[in-house]
């Protein structure tokens, strides 16, 4: 996602072998999970170039084609954590914040070419996602002034994470199949553990009372 000759080699090689991109699904990314003070600058830059702008390049090249053959689907998975943000995640959340706002505007461009844009925002789902970002963040606070509280939330990451309580990822591929067979595809699918309710209670409740209840679910 982040070399440019590898994406291109990738849409070249379909277009010489189809003749045609009907649908894209942007699924890469990872959580760089850490304080912002402790999680390097050129850390978080790569956060953002996995997670939304080799995503971006990728949609840069399938529009021509997509636009020349009229129809097409952009289905992006962003995350429950693009509309609400949890402890120590901030360089992932801005990515995924990011990806909302690039994928409206994206919407709005292309709808007048046939184009759809679909965003997938998962809650909890078992895969190792979790366990990736809880090591980042405890890694990422050695010895700093977070250790203490960082590593208190990434053993409760990977608690949660080994669990069984997390969503199956099938609800993703669900959600993809709809969006990409449906003659009218939603802007968003709001799908997976927790993701509903958490989502409501950050609309409703007062930004502070959500923070503390976010702190507290993740120990």
């Amino acid at each position: 996602m982040t070399d440019e000759e590898s994406i291109k080699s990738a849409i070249d090689t379909i277009i010489g072998n189809e003749g045609r991109i009907d649908v894209l699904i942007n699924n890469a990314g990872y959580g760089s999970y850490g304080a912002i003070e402790d999680v390097e600058i050129s850390e978080a830059k790569m956060q953002f170039e996995v997670n939304l702008f080799g995503l971006a390049r990728l949609v840069q090249l399938v529009l021509p084609h997509m636009r020349k053959q009229k129809p097409g689907r952009i289905i992006n998975i962003s995350s429950m954590g693009g509309r609400l943000t949890s402890y120590f995640g901030g360089w992932y959340h801005a990515t995924k914040y990011a990806l909302e706002a690039f994928s409206d505007a994206l919407r709005m461009e292309v709808t007048d070419f046939g184009i759809d844009v679909s965003l997938i925002e998962p809650g909890g789902i078992k895969t190792d996602w979790g366990i990736i970002a809880a090591d980042k963040l405890a890694n990422s606070a050695k010895g700093g002034a977070y250790e203490k509280e960082a590593l208190k939330t990434a053993e409760g990451m990977k608690k949660q994470y080994s669990g069984n309580m997390l969503s199956n990822p099938i609800v993703i591929t669900k959600a993809i199949s709809k969006a990409v067979n449906s003659n009218r595809p939603k802007a968003r699918y709001l799908i997976g553990f927790m993701a509903k309710p958490l989502v409501f209670l950050h609309t409703i409740l007062p930004a502070r009372v959500f923070d503390k209840i976010m702190k507290s679910a993740s120990k």
